[in-house]
């Protein structure tokens, strides 16, 4: 690895400790179990690595047609989305204390805003791939090189609309579309195990045709390069990301119950506490 590399990375780990500041702040703020914490902080670091890593973007030109996509289908995570919409200067600090308020344009759920950089809304569960496949094509169509980015959850991968998009992923060749599916082995009820097991999802996104790759979803290292060499892997991309729901805080990882708790001024300042001393 050389200097620059190195030098990517460093940025990329700054990057997602000020992600997880933002989403701190806003959980906070919203006072709201339906912030989502868990689901958020097992993508900072996938968050991270695309936002400030790979993808191209304008900040002065939001809508710029050659710019990369990024769709996150487990919309109940924007506290990620827009953290790292905040950290490349879509969204001001100040906006984010909106989270969840009347009148906000950062609800519990992406709601479409493109000169806040966000693609597209979303919601109900297993639409993203869908939604990928579409801006994929038309990258084709209009002899385009931007490139999609699917975030999906692996409890997501209950809908049957993910098989059917990972079905025709393949069958149009589309070697500029990633999912990135957060493994992080919990849904809103339960495990994984308990609810509908999984099983290999490395296998099964195989078996559909994809180019199908394991890694650790917090291991930026290892992110960054999966996407440095990324351009040279043919077809569409299942990056199967391993994670811990809740990562980064004592409290929360792999405790459920914080899919969806309110985060109180004393877990708050736990919290910030132990991201302080990580990022030492």
């Amino acid at each position: 690895m050389n200097e620059d590399d190195i030098l990517k990375i460093k940025n990329i780990e700054n990057f997602t400790y000020n992600v997880r500041k933002n989403i701190l702040y806003m959980a906070l703020n919203a006072g709201s179990s339906s912030a989502h914490f868990g689901g958020a902080l097992s993508i900072a670091e996938i968050v991270s690595t695309l936002f400030e890593g790979f993808m191209q973007l304008d900040k002065n030109n939001p809508k710029w047609e050659d710019r990369d996509r990024f769709i996150l289908s487990k919309g109940h995570a924007c506290l990620a989305y827009y953290a790292a919409l905040c950290e490349i200067g879509y969204i001001s600090k100040k906006e984010l204390e909106t989270f969840e308020k009347n009148d906000s344009n950062l609800l519990g759920h992406p709601v479409m805003n493109r000169d806040l950089g966000i693609e597209f809304s979303n919601g109900s569960l297993g639409m993203g791939l869908s939604l990928g496949i579409g801006v994929a094509l038309a990258s084709k169509l209009k002899k385009k090189n931007f490139k999609v980015f699917v975030i999906i959850g692996d409890g997501e991968c209950n809908e049957g609309s993910v098989w059917e998009s990972a079905m025709a992923a393949p069958n149009y060749s589309l070697d500029n579309l990633y999912a990135i599916i957060d493994n992080n082995s919990y849904q809103q009820t339960g495990s994984n195990k308990q609810i509908m097991d999984l099983k290999n999802l490395n296998n099964k996104w195989k078996s559909f045709g994809w180019n199908t790759t394991d890694l650790d979803g917090h291991n930026i290292s290892e992110l960054y390069n999966y996407f440095k060499s990324s351009k040279d892997i043919k077809g569409p991309k299942a990056i199967i990301a391993k994670t811990v729901k809740g990562k980064g805080f004592s409290f929360s990882e792999n405790n459920n119950d914080w899919h969806h708790s309110v985060l109180s001024k004393s877990f708050y300042e736990k919290a910030l506490k132990e991201l302080e001393k990580n990022g030492d």
